[in-house]
């Protein structure tokens, strides 16, 4: 079981430079996989209830003053003060970019730290965030399809073309190239983002999904790899337990209803209070990573 962990959003923590180098460095030697960077460009002080991930259509918490450093260019950071870490997006809202200058940054981010990047991209929800960069939001699945064609075929052709209904190129040269397609990680929890991630995606990444809601969801990814000619386990699966419920991350009765579905990461939420909490230092992050291999992982 490969274990990650998302990136702690404080100002201070995120926000430090100095911080995200001994956290890199820490979270590298205590032997996590991977570290996890989400994304809004900004986030509107009133907005519509569009909130899919709970019943209310509102962000939890209520607190929109969060600082939400830009992912691409956080993990591109840690790169820089790590050599194993896997880095990765979740989620990147794609339609949100231009496919052609997100390819290069995340070829860029990926030969420069050796392979390391795992881009995970998303279609957002907030028709405000969309206004705001001048983006429309109607057909946002649509342009998510159009940016990972097109950005396949950067990574992978040189000159590379693509004729989509949001985005066309052709015969362009966009160097560098990675060493590999970077993989493709896959969020939502919809019947549509199933198919989606069964259909073109790396990985499968949904949030605030049960137990039992991730076992069917898990089932349609493989019945829809199998539809589109892919081997049933083409898709990597990957699970926040802490997001559907942070009191039973620790809980490996709860987990372990993941895991059984064919989630082979399981990311943390990182450790802000209490004796392991980050907000006192980097010390304290191999207990914490210890405790939950053995209290957690280890009855998986």
């Amino acid at each position: 079981m490969r274990l990650g962990m998302l990136m702690p959003y404080l100002d201070g923590l995120v926000t430090s430079g100095s911080f995200l180098r001994e956290f890199a460095a820490a979270a590298e030697e205590c032997g996590l996989e991977s570290i996890w960077a989400v994304e809004h460009v900004v986030v509107a002080q009133d907005y519509e209830p569009l909130y899919p991930y709970s019943p209310d259509g509102r962000m939890p918490g209520g607190d929109l003053n969060v600082p939400m450093t830009d992912p691409l260019e956080t993990l591109a950071f840690l790169a820089g003060a790590s050599s194993t870490l896997k880095l990765g997006t979740a989620m990147v809202v794609a339609p949100l970019h231009s496919p052609v200058v997100l390819a290069k940054r995340a070829a860029t981010l990926d030969v420069q730290s050796g392979g390391r990047l795992l881009l995970g991209l998303g279609i957002g929800w907030q028709k405000e965030e969309y206004a705001a960069i001048g983006v429309p939001f109607a057909d946002r699945g649509g342009r998510l399809d159009d940016c990972i064609g097109a950005m396949r075929a950067l990574w992978t052709e040189s000159p590379a073309s693509y004729s989509g209904k949001h985005v066309s190129f052709d015969r362009q040269f966009c160097l560098p190239q990675p060493a590999r397609s970077i993989p493709i990680v896959l969020g939502g929890n919809s019947i549509p983002a199933a198919r989606r991630a069964g259909r073109v995606g790396d990985g499968w990444f949904p949030y605030t999904i049960t137990p039992e809601d991730f076992a069917r969801g898990a089932d349609r990814v493989r019945e829809f790899a199998t539809v589109a000619g892919r081997p049933e386990d083409a898709v990597e699966m990957t699970i926040w337990p802490g997001s559907c419920d942070f009191t039973r991350e620790f809980d490996p009765d709860f987990v372990r209803g993941y895991t059984r579905a064919g989630a082979s990461r399981i990311v943390l939420t990182p450790p802000m209070f209490g004796p392991e909490s980050l907000l006192d230092g980097v010390d304290s992050l191999a207990r914490y990573v210890d405790r939950y291999r053995n209290d957690v992982a280890a009855k998986l």
